[in-house]
């Protein structure tokens, strides 16, 4: 009887010991699978998100430039006798300097005759007054920019250039397609550089790109030099760490 009792509790104590094996083995590769688990949890968390910027300073390509004037007249046909002397002024100046009628815009005048008009101010010396604007529309901002400079001589042969802001200048820039790849290029390295930066401070390497977003074109310029371009983009990068 002892001897049989022996054996149960050898076999228990058998059974016992095999259970508390394999519990352990499957604690022990259960750690394994969690550590390696949070290890690419964390490897998935390493990155580091940066920004890079492009610029570049263009003259611009086009140019839309009006010239208004006004005239004053009693005597309708005058009035209009005096508008084609000024367009003839305003077109040979332009052409004198390198523009073609392609270029060249003349606009129908508006006329009005003030004492036609619901209110009617006193002491009015002309009747009718026309308000006239040539517009030039031209690729070649250089000489455009030439003429304005010499804008006064329309001055000296009886024809004044209204300043007024329903007129503006306009410079433009219209080629930005062209260089959109190479700027792109240009902010994306600038963005890895700065991602090498941070990865050389942590002790760690740059790796893929793990998202990018590339910003919208600026272009602006100073209210000084107008025809002077500044485009500007700003491109996000995202980039792992290894």
């Amino acid at each position: 009887m002892e001897q049989e009792e022996k054996k149960r509790c050898s076999c228990k104590s058998a059974r016992g010991e095999g259970l508390g094996c394999a519990v352990m083995l499957g604690l022990i590769i259960l750690g394994v699978f969690i550590s390696k688990g949070l290890k690419s949890i964390a490897d998935k968390d390493q990155y580091v998100t940066v920004k890079g910027l492009a610029e570049r300073e263009v003259m611009a390509n086009k140019v839309v430039w009006p010239l208004p004037y006004k005239c004053v007249s009693n005597n309708i046909q005058e009035l209009y006798n005096e508008i084609e002397k000024n367009n003839g002024i305003i077109i040979g100046f332009l052409k004198a300097g390198g523009l073609t009628d392609d270029e060249i815009i003349v606009s129908a005048p508006n006329v009005t005759d003030r004492l036609a008009q619901s209110y009617v101010p006193e002491n009015i010396k002309y009747r009718y007054q026309a308000e006239a604007v040539i517009t030039v529309t031209s690729s070649k901002v250089e000489e455009v920019l030439e003429l304005m400079s010499r804008q006064m001589n329309l001055m000296k042969q009886g024809v004044i250039i209204a300043n007024e802001y329903n007129y503006r200048t306009e410079f433009e820039y219209t080629a930005l397609n062209d260089i959109k790849p190479t700027m792109v290029e240009e902010a994306t390295r600038n963005a890895r550089a700065v991602a090498e930066k941070f990865a050389e401070d942590s002790g760690s390497s740059i790796g893929d790109i793990k998202q990018a977003t590339q910003g919208q074109f600026s272009i602006t310029s100073d209210e000084t030099t107008p025809q002077i371009k500044n485009i500007r983009v700003v491109t996000t990068v995202k980039y792992s760490f290894e």
